[in-house]
């Protein structure tokens, strides 16, 4: 009999049955909270009313913290009344856990709100990489063309590149940025974002690393070449550590029709082509005629140490 195995197998099972539990759990505790929300609202008199005069909050919170201990504390009794007042349809955030919740409610801009609770649903995200995204001010460096009008997801929500891009690209490194020479910038960008997607956007799968194309004999490389299951396309990604030159442009325009031409399938969209630059030139980007490639800076940040 093989011990370890059965062992294994017990341990898997348990394990599983213990995520199913917790993500019951979390729609349960979210959906009492969101039901504790609504009977304070209705109590106080309506959402009108409810906007004003905790006396109803203190008296209830006092009595259930004797009970059943701070979880039921006035701070979160007032978080319970403002769940329910900003998602009277509690269905829309169901699949967030209160942790989450709890970040997301000091936000006032309800388009910045639909915008975290779309990435924690589309990434998965934990507590962590939503405070990070908070953080670096992720909603504000979005190059939406509106970001007055954002929707939470639903089943016929379709992303375009505009939907992702962020300007600027934030690249954390542990070293001085100062210090470093144009080789290391390169390096730094290029790392941060082969292995931390999320900056970039969602929905990517990188496909090749200084993916290299061959041409009559001679070879290119290609900084970073994704796939994106959200945009059905590849994405083509060049960093340049200066200013935006002409060539930039020409470069991966070149590089984005190889991969239309060479791995693009019919049944993908065009490829799409990223440059992150230093700096813009804005006689250059006059230029840029192709709908199917886009332009942004970054940002060089000293990784903080927890």
């Amino acid at each position: 009999m093989e011990y370890f195995d059965i062992t294994n197998e017990l341990i898997i099972e348990r394990e599983a049955k213990k995520r199913v539990r917790e993500r019951q759990d979390n729609r349960e505790s979210l959906k009492t909270n969101w039901e504790i929300g609504k009977l304070i609202v209705e109590a106080q008199g309506g959402e009108k009313r409810a906007q004003y005069g905790d006396k109803l909050i203190q008296n209830w919170s006092k009595t259930f913290t004797e009970k059943y201990g701070k979880g039921y504390n006035a701070v979160n009794m007032k978080r319970f009344r403002q769940l329910y007042l900003l998602y009277p349809n509690g269905s829309t955030v169901s699949n967030l856990s209160w942790s989450h919740i709890v970040e997301l409610l000091p936000i006032k801009n309800n388009n910045e709100r639909n915008y975290y609770i779309n990435m924690v649903e589309l990434n998965r995200l934990s507590i962590r990489e939503l405070r990070s995204l908070i953080k670096t001010d992720s909603f504000g460096r979005l190059a939406y063309k509106d970001k007055n009008n954002i929707e939470l997801i639903d089943t016929n929500y379709h992303l375009t590149i505009g939907d992702m891009i962020k300007d600027p690209f934030i690249i954390e490194t542990n070293k001085n940025p100062e210090s470093l020479n144009e080789k290391e910038i390169h390096q730094e960008i290029i790392a941060m974002l082969e292995n931390h997607f999320l900056e970039l956007g969602f929905g990517f799968a990188l496909i090749g690393h200084e993916y290299k194309i061959n041409i009559d004999g001679k070879i290119y490389r290609i900084d970073l070449l994704f796939f994106n299951y959200e945009l059905n396309a590849f994405v083509v990604v060049e960093v340049k550590v200066k200013e935006l030159q002409p060539k930039d442009i020409s470069q991966i325009n070149f590089y984005t029709n190889y991969i239309d031409k060479h791995l693009k399938k019919d049944y993908h969209n065009k490829t799409i082509g990223l440059l992150i630059v230093k700096k813009y030139n804005k006689l250059v980007l006059e230029y840029c005629t192709n709908n199917d490639i886009f332009i942004t800076s970054y940002k060089l940040l000293k990784q903080e140490v927890n």
